[in-house]
């Protein structure tokens, strides 16, 4: 679609100067210097904003940090922490039956969310000095109005930022992939937080591995929610990206869902397994655990509909395709995924 026209640049000819009366390029000394400004405005804002998220970050690892370089080994019980949530991203990565999506983008969009996790934990900390957590209303109003919406509009955002913009997100599954990953850097940064100030805060004398191999299970149950919310933000971002028309609309019905999923899980993950104790043979952790997996498997199976349709979908047209104008396929032809 091509850009909208003044009446006097459409009428005139290309000969005529209509510099500063319905078309400009910086041609004077302030021209040149409104360009500038806008320049540095434009980029310099972000290159702050990356700053500050990076600040906030180092500040938010020093608790981790040390608590590794007091005992190296318990770096191990950071990674394991992530483990299934990196499985769940690695399965949507190869459930992408387009074309693979560029190391450094994945690389990066998993960065990013790291540096923009940092601003949903300062917000949370001022959202929970608002809300009194510890009412059935307060905690409610905390988890869907603060943490999921906050946390899944960051996650989203690393999306939004890098890889949105690349000519290598050429397909609404895309989207999926580069939110799982989002998710997964985000699960990353809070895990390390929470296993370092746990850490940090146990007794030495009763056995630090104990205690990290405990905190670690726990947030290694956190870590797959992530990735499921974010990708289905993802994929509707996706659809948003093909569907300018009604691109706005898209976005904000995934991060509805995401957060919506996202504090429903907050919010009964603190008493249902509690009842489920209580009615069943079984005892507090394994209500708990099964509760966690329960909810992820109903989330997860949502996205996973989504995804075997898109990829239905696609191998439907291809197949089509291929039949009108592809020779038939032989046995060297590599099977289709």
């Amino acid at each position: 679609m091509e850009p909208r026209r003044d009446p006097v640049e459409r009428a005139a000819d290309d000969s005529a100067d209509l510099y500063d009366v319905s078309t400009w390029e910086p041609r004077t000394a302030v021209d040149r210097l409104s360009y500038a400004i806008h320049r540095t405005i434009n980029y310099g804002f972000g290159a702050i904003v990356l700053g500050v998220a990076l600040l906030i970050t180092l500040s938010l690892l020093v608790s981790p940090a040390v608590v590794v370089l007091d005992d190296p080994v318990l770096s191990v019980f950071f990674g394991l922490s992530i483990v299934p949530a990196g499985l769940l991203a690695a399965y949507i990565w190869y459930a992408d039956i387009t074309t693979h999506e560029p190391l450094p983008l994945l690389v990066g969009t998993f960065l990013l969310a790291i540096l923009f996790a940092t601003f949903a934990a300062v917000i949370n900390s001022i959202g929970g000095t608002v809300f009194d957590t510890a009412t059935v209303g307060g905690s409610f109003a905390f988890f869907f109005l603060i943490v999921g919406p906050v946390e899944e509009t960051v996650k989203l955002l690393a999306v939004r930022v890098l890889p949105y913009r690349n000519e290598a997100f050429d397909a609404v599954i895309d989207g999926a992939v580069y939110g799982a990953v989002a998710g997964l850097g985000f699960a990353a940064i809070e895990n390390a937080i929470y296993i370092g100030r746990y850490l940090g805060e146990a007794n030495p004398e009763a056995g630090l591995l104990l205690a990290a191999g405990e905190i670690a299970t726990t947030r290694a149950l956190a870590g797959p929610g992530h990735v499921i919310y974010s990708a289905i933000a993802g994929y509707y971002l996706g659809l948003a990206k093909f569907n300018r028309r009604f691109a706005g609309p898209l976005v904000v019905k995934g991060l509805l869902l995401a957060a919506i999923i996202h504090a429903t899980y907050n919010v009964t993950v603190g008493f249902v397994p509690r009842v489920v104790a209580d009615l069943t043979p079984l005892g507090p952790g394994a209500a708990f655990v099964g509760y966690v997996i329960a909810f992820d498997a109903t989330a997860g199976y949502y996205l996973y509909r989504k995804i075997a349709r898109y990829r239905r979908a696609y191998r439907e047209i291809r197949d089509d395709d291929a039949s009108t104008r592809a020779p038939d396929a032989t046995e060297f032809d590599p099977p289709n995924r």
